[in-house]
């Protein structure tokens, strides 16, 4: 029975919350249009350089792995403002007083922080097809690598969480974000780890998105991407 009710709580809990995002799917779009500028600026601008050190045909396949965990970073930190929000607005606070399982008012923004990163990714994937993006992966490799953003976009939403619950102003919610999406542009997402200087190069080469963007890229040029889906996973 206890866990029963907490699923039906969750169920309509998530159900609030993506009600609140349909009523303003500019978050969405918001979301989209940052990695979006950035892939323009790095396929039509500073692409020709950079795929000569990447050494792949098409720079778009290269760099859209990074730019879906870009997608993921920007998009988690909605959530940490809109529990931070509920948190400010006494919402917590009155859930106390009704039987409602409380880690239910958490999965919420978990699970509708999960539904719209995935949307936000579909839009920018669809933009990257329409700048050249032709994959090499079947059907397996790409439910891999929507397996990966899953986990990805969990992992960073509880981190979400945490920073929307300890917050004390909407800016300190929001601020946490800007290092996880700093994190790609100092990675294997953009250029080979190996073209940049010593230590730089050995800091994208330990990070954790560099196996987790590794992973993503193999699975999309139709490669097994090995061992190193299990280094992206635990990351």
């Amino acid at each position: 029975m206890r866990r029963r009710h907490l699923f039906s709580d969750t169920a309509a809990l998530t159900g609030r919350s993506l009600r609140h995002v349909l009523r303003s799917p500019d978050t969405i779009l918001t979301t989209a249009i940052m990695p979006i500028g950035i892939m323009v600026l790095f396929v039509f601008v500073l692409g020709g350089a950079l795929q000569e050190s990447s050494g792949t045909g098409t720079y778009v396949d290269y760099q859209l792995p990074g730019i879906v965990l870009i997608t993921v970073a920007t998009g988690v930190s909605y959530t940490s403002y809109r529990l931070f929000q509920d948190v400010q607005g006494g919402l917590f606070e009155r859930f106390r007083s009704m039987p409602v399982a409380r880690s239910s008012v958490l999965w919420a923004h978990v699970l509708t922080s999960l539904v719209a990163n995935l949307v936000s990714v579909a839009l920018v994937i669809g933009v990257a097809l329409l700048f050249g993006f032709r994959p090499g992966a079947g059907v397996g490799p790409w439910l891999s690598v929507a397996g990966i953003v899953v986990v990805f976009t969990l992992a960073l939403t509880w981190l979400a969480v945490i920073a929307g619950l300890s917050a004390r102003t909407v800016d300190g919610a929001n601020a946490f974000s800007y290092p996880l999406i700093f994190l790609p542009l100092l990675s294997s997402a953009f250029v080979p780890t190996d073209t940049m200087p010593g230590p730089v190069g050995w800091f994208a080469e330990h990070q954790p998105v560099t196996p987790i963007v590794d992973s993503i890229r193999a699975l999309l040029d139709g490669r097994g991407a090995g061992s190193g889906i299990l280094v992206a996973l635990a990351w």
